[in-house]
């Protein structure tokens, strides 16, 4: 199975990666994490993503705050697929990250999740491994009914709340 890579801008987007993290070890897809960021370490993450492949990813997520520019600039130097998750910053709540991580150009694609989505982004990377990996595919549809049947057993004791 390929790896999922995670990189970070900052040591303070580690409660978001970590919520990714958490998913990715609850499905047993193996990652590693790391602290590049695209305006002070450029040549690091540059090279993390000219290598990724090689080094036996299949998807990349990358997590930064404020201008987020980390997912556009990994996603520039690789063909794997990467997930931008915007962190929540100390001025705009998360906007500022939202769309610097949404408005991509053209031939440059980032996915996207909601600010502070670790787990969603997650998920969409085993979604996009599961695509070659049968039993991957089957975790997440036992996930899926997990998720249902709790929704359902919240349905069925509301009216005893009320």
């Amino acid at each position: 199975m390929r790896k999922v890579g995670i990189v970070m801008g900052s040591d303070s987007d580690l409660p978001v990666v970590k919520k990714a993290t958490d998913t990715l070890k609850a499905f047993g897809v193996p990652f590693e994490a790391h602290v590049y960021s695209a305006h002070r370490t450029p040549a690091e993450a540059r090279d993390f993503a000219l290598k990724a492949r090689e080094n036996g990813f299949g998807v990349i997520i990358a997590a930064a705050g404020m201008a987020a520019h980390l997912a556009g600039a990994i996603a520039a130097n690789t063909t794997l697929p990467v997930i931008g998750i915007p962190c929540q910053g100390p001025v705009l709540e998360g906007l500022d990250a939202l769309l610097s991580t949404a408005q991509m150009p053209s031939g440059i694609p980032v996915a996207t999740v909601a600010v502070n989505g670790g787990a969603n982004a997650a998920l969409l990377a085993i979604q996009i491994l599961a695509v070659e990996d049968a039993e991957l595919a089957e975790k997440l549809d036992r996930k899926r009914l997990s998720d249902a049947e709790n929704v359902l057993q919240k349905d069925a004791g509301i009216m005893a709340r009320l």
